[in-house]
């Protein structure tokens, strides 16, 4: 594969100098960008774009192609691909957002799910990587993903999206053993599919909590945090000569951010909710910070976009382990010029924290 032309969002996760704090965005391929829409309107619909590595390497590209200051590639796909691959039967509901045609409701159910291989059941996931890696070119390293253990339970539980998760939370306590047993299920099987990832050629990977910020302290550390720890412990930490960095990304997870620090991922995602500044003297060294702009900053003009990430820059100081990212992914209204203001901005304002 061919040699990086611009390394330094993996150089920055770490913690290693670079000329200017590194930026991507999460959801960057995505329904703001009116390519997108018309790739997706060709595929037909989210699942099938989703399944086309062909389409899913055009749709991670269009915004490198749109912003060239954008640091990394993420792989264009979904965090339900396990439980789908599970034979949990995943469709999508206009406004409705992903459901499940099956729910793992028992002990009995969760025996019952397979751990899917990488190869086989998500091959299309690794045909995209692998499409995606010969496509960049060495333009950018591409990023990996996967949900949490927890945050894909809770989908299988309640059979889709859930404001309060009354279902996965009854059993967590009702029946601790059962969830336990999901958990570590998903565990092997997101250990597995991120390691086929950085196989088929993903430089990093980034693990989407997305949902453990709604547990209390006590549940969050049982029931979530172990078993990110324990996908980490299992995942090929060294491939084609590099590192491959692990980013941890808990939404509303600035409460633990030193336990987080202490699972062995070289960075930690922050959502917006949580001062930059504070949480690097909070880790120290331990970790990079990737993060934190509120995405709903990108629907205020150029001006305030630009004050906002002059602000965080300021806040995260000199020296290096930042990459710059928004708080959560960018939202389908956002203008795309938007958009480029805010890339602009962090490689602009940032060079002189780096010189």
């Amino acid at each position: 594969m061919s040699a990086l032309k611009n390394d330094r969002f993996l150089r920055a996760l770490l913690k290693q100098p670079v000329d200017v704090t590194p930026v991507w965005m999460m959801r960057q391929a995505g329904r703001y960008l009116p390519e997108y829409r018309a790739t997706r309107a060709k595929a037909g619909d989210f699942v099938s774009l989703m399944k086309n590595p062909e389409l899913a390497c055009e749709v991670t590209i269009q915004p490198l192609d749109r912003y060239p200051q954008i640091d990394a590639a993420i792989l264009f796909s979904d965090i339900l691909t396990i439980p789908d691959a599970m034979g949990q039967g995943l469709y999508f509901e206009t406004g409705e957002g992903p459901r499940f045609k099956k729910v793992v409701s028992s002990m009995a159910d969760i025996e019952a799910l397979p751990i899917p291989d990488a190869e086989q059941d998500l091959g299309y996931v690794m045909d995209a990587v692998r499409t995606i890696r010969r496509e960049l070119n060495g333009r950018v390293p591409l990023i990996g993903f996967t949900g949490s253990p927890w945050t894909l339970a809770t989908y299988m539980v309640e059979g889709g999206s859930s404001r309060d998760f009354r279902k996965s939370k009854a059993m967590l306590y009702d029946n601790p053993q059962a969830m336990h047993a999901l958990l570590d299920k998903l565990a092997r099987s997101i250990t597995v599919y991120l390691n086929g990832q950085i196989q088929a050629g993903a430089q990093a990977v980034q693990i989407f909590d997305s949902w453990g910020g709604a547990l209390s302290s006590a549940a969050y550390q049982e029931f979530s945090l172990r078993y990110m720890k324990q996908i980490i412990d299992g995942l090929i930490r060294e491939h084609d000569g590099r590192r491959v960095p692990v980013i941890l990304f808990t939404k509303g997870g600035g409460l633990w951010l030193e336990s987080m620090a202490d699972t062995g991922a070289e960075a930690l995602g922050l959502d917006w909710t949580c001062d930059i500044g504070s949480a690097r003297q909070r880790v120290g060294d331990k970790v990079a910070l990737q993060g934190n702009m509120d995405p709903a900053v990108l629907h205020a003009k150029p001006a305030a976009i630009r004050a906002e990430v002059a602000r965080i820059l300021a806040a995260y100081g000199p020296g290096n382990g930042q990459v710059f990212n928004l708080g959560h992914g960018i939202t389908p209204e956002v203008p795309p010029e938007h958009a480029k203001a805010f890339f602009e901005a962090v490689h602009e304002l940032s060079a002189q924290y780096h010189a």
